[in-house]
């Protein structure tokens, strides 16, 4: 089969993709990744061919803060969520079709597409060629996320397509989220192919002492992803952590200037990057932001993890995390280093939180690899008769 994905040019939309891209080209399938141009290089280090389509989400935030007055740092979350709206549910969509129209015409077998790149979809259903979603996590609620879906349904009319982005459509959806922490609703109205979530990052080594490290002392591994760094909450949380009998990794991302962390305490380290999916093995903590990426992978590794959510849909993938006994979360003005230590130290000496994550690991290594699901892809898009 000749098979296209398709994701939005950022970490968190396009790398939960790739390992099913990986597993269908070893699998001997002909596979191509279009995405923004200026994200391609990411695609390509995986080894797989690389088209163009769209522009990232900065891109397009850029092109809607640039028209407003004044400092947009100052807009009201009402004002923030309309741009929102207007980034994820027109002009990346537009984007998106206006590239992927040359693309489709080579008549791929498949389209598979990042379920917030609507465009894929679009692309797809306007082109008659079969088609799939795939999500980066748990489909969940959220302020702006309202905004999007409206504006969504908006520009899916101008095209002549029918259906809701959460369900693709129409479309199957190979869904990453273990069914226990999934939405409700989304498992009652999708056609659903359970995945399961195999991590992936760009490639490089662990930092030095990870691998093979002493495991009687504690590792925790603190992160608040690519997009959403914030020097007064890593300040908060590094204090925290360090106050505990543990070591701390941080990784700091490419928006936080590390210099204005200061000197931090022996027991912490600080690095820009780091594979995250090669250290999840590794920790016994996880502290994020709440992103679906490390949410998923912290899953799957069986880790406990304290929640500090900033933004998007990390608040509802905190509250599902703490529903389902694996974490803890602090937000806004919960948020000061003594916080930070007392939830760290429950979540750690909880033989309770052992075992729920325990039990949500096992359920996520019952769901199918990538490998095994890419062996289904005939019998479900060419027979179209076999979506559970």
């Amino acid at each position: 089969m000749r098979i296209i994905f398709t994701a939005l040019g950022g970490y968190g939309h396009a790398f939960p993709l790739i390992p099913l891209a990986v597993a269908a080209r070893d699998a001997g399938h002909d596979v191509s990744f279009a995405t923004a141009a200026s994200f391609l290089p990411n695609i390509e280090r995986a080894g797989i061919t690389g088209l163009r389509a769209g522009i990232t989400p900065q891109e397009a935030f850029m092109e809607e803060l640039n028209q407003v007055e004044g400092d947009p740092r100052g807009l009201p979350p009402d004002a923030l969520h309309q741009i929102t709206g207007r980034v994820f549910g027109e002009i990346l969509p537009r984007a998106v079709v206006a590239d992927l129209e040359q693309v489709l015409a080579g008549r791929p077998d498949l389209v598979i597409y990042e379920m917030m790149n609507a465009g894929g979809a679009f692309a797809a259903k306007l082109a008659g060629i079969p088609s799939a979603g795939h999500n980066f996590g748990r489909v969940a609620e959220y302020d702006a996320g309202k905004e999007i879906r409206e504006r969504v349904r908006a520009t899916a009319a101008e095209f002549g397509v029918e259906g809701e982005l959460e369900t693709a459509f129409g479309a199957p959806v190979f869904d990453i989220c273990p069914e226990s922490v999934q939405s409700r609703e989304f498992l009652a109205t999708a056609k659903r192919i359970p995945l399961r979530p195999t991590g992936w990052s760009t490639p490089g080594d662990l930092p030095v002492g990870i691998a093979g490290r002493d495991r009687s002392r504690p590792l925790a591994y603190l992160t608040l992803g690519t997009q959403y760094g914030n020097t007064t909450v890593l300040t908060e949380a590094i204090t925290g952590l360090a106050a505990l009998d543990l070591d701390v990794l941080v990784a700091t991302g490419p928006t936080v200037e590390v210099e204005l962390l200061g000197d931090v305490p022996d027991n912490v380290r600080l690095e820009r990057w780091v594979p995250q999916s090669e250290l999840l093995p590794h920790l016994d903590l996880v502290v994020h932001h709440g992103g679906s990426g490390t949410t998923m992978g912290a899953f799957g590794a069986g880790l406990p993890q304290l929640f500090l959510p900033q933004g998007a849909d990390q608040l509802a993938n905190a509250e599902a995390s703490v529903k389902a006994g694996v974490a803890a979360q602090l937000v806004d003005d919960e948020l000061t280093a003594e916080a930070v230590t007392e939830k760290a130290r429950a979540l750690l000496t909880d033989t309770a939180v052992r075992d729920a994550t325990r039990a949500l690991a096992k359920e996520v290594a019952a769901m199918p690899m990538p490998a095994e699901v890419v062996t289904t892809l005939p019998g479900y898009f060419q027979q179209g008769s076999r979506v559970r």
